[in-house]
């Protein structure tokens, strides 16, 4: 994807994004997965964490928008105006999960965490006309819940090498 709008430089921005089969060490396939296998997820620190959630369909149509009315050499930011910290997003995790709004554990922050990533996607959407389509997180974190909750072959062989990194490095 570098060589698509910048010729080898970073064409494109994003923050997160909700999605079925995201890699496994990300924060919502992460818990969600630990819920389905019965453990509570980790929220670090205070959970104040920012980040702009992008549906995946939506992140595929600005790119593609970008490679079709993007100027060459122009770096485009892509966001969906879906902020909510790490607290939000866990809470209604566990909701739609059919759990406590408390069945969490607070760990410590990491060191130098960001607090929030910023996006503004204005100029992406001025010149492209680009738009997300995908405005409520609700639905888009359900389909995520509920692939992972049916595809459990594509993630559980995995899930534990990953978790056995993360208890190295004791995250």
């Amino acid at each position: 994807m570098d060589s698509l709008v910048q010729d080898q430089r970073d064409p494109v921005e994003l923050l997160e994004q909700l999605r079925p089969s995201a890699a496994r060490r990300e924060v919502h396939p992460r818990q969600i997965t630990g819920i389905l296998d019965g453990v509570k997820p980790k929220l670090y620190g205070a959970g104040a964490n920012v980040r702009d959630w992008i549906h995946v369909d939506d992140h595929n149509d600005s790119v593609v928008a970008i490679i079709e009315q993007g100027r060459l050499g122009e770096t485009y930011l892509i966001g969906a105006d879906g902020e909510q910290n790490n607290r939000e997003i866990i809470a209604l995790i566990l909701e739609l999960m059919g759990k406590p709004a408390d069945w969490f554990e607070h760990v410590n922050d990491r060191p130098g965490h960001d607090l929030r990533y910023a996006i503004d996607s204005s100029k992406l959407r001025a010149e492209t006309g680009w738009r997300p389509q995908y405005q409520d997180i609700r639905s888009g974190l359900r389909q995520t819940i509920d692939w992972y909750a049916a595809n459990r072959d594509w993630w559980e062989a995995s899930k534990a090498a990953t978790e056995a990194v993360y208890t190295r490095l004791g995250r």
